[in-house]
């Protein structure tokens, strides 16, 4: 759908359908409907519409609105004609939309690596791991004379 001009049809086939369902499809097993997305053909002759529910708690009601999309789908096509101008209407196809409910469980999943950090950070120690300054100083005189008298004695570092 790289062509603006499909781009601009399927903007506009996303507005009439949300009118329609707002304002002229009065079918009681139609939930609240939002329509997120349109993808038209490159030949304008297919349209996908995706769509969520909100407040669906069941797949009762997402089969009930599927079948009231599904049943209104003839009036929203006769108007999308009408309103586009266009000589042969697109065939509209709706499918539900599962971007929020993907978008939620990565929310889910993120919290609770959120969480686990956290518990990590409170168990560990707030000791370090070596020595408190982990970085070498240049030494003084005196501590490479030692190092010197050991060497020569035997009993030095190995």
């Amino acid at each position: 759908m790289s062509n603006p001009r499909v781009r601009r049809i399927a903007d506009r086939i996303k507005v009439i359908v949300a009118q329609m369902l707002e304002r002229r499809v009065k079918d009681p097993r139609l939930g609240f409907v939002t329509v997120t997305d349109v993808r038209v053909s490159g030949d304008t002759q297919q349209a996908t519409v995706f769509y969520t529910v909100l407040g669906a708690e069941s797949e009762a009601d997402m089969a009930g609105t599927a079948t009231a999309l599904e049943s209104a789908k003839g009036l929203i096509r006769s108007e999308v004609a009408k309103q586009l101008g266009m000589r042969h209407a697109p065939t509209l196809e709706f499918i539900h939309d599962a971007l929020p409910a993907n978008a939620r469980h990565l929310d889910e999943v993120l919290a609770r690596a959120k969480e686990l950090d956290d518990e990590v950070a409170a168990n560990r120690g707030h000791e370090y791991a070596g020595e408190a300054d982990p970085y070498k100083k240049p030494r003084d005189e005196d501590e490479l004379a030692e190092d010197l008298d050991d060497l020569d004695t035997g009993t030095g570092r190995e």
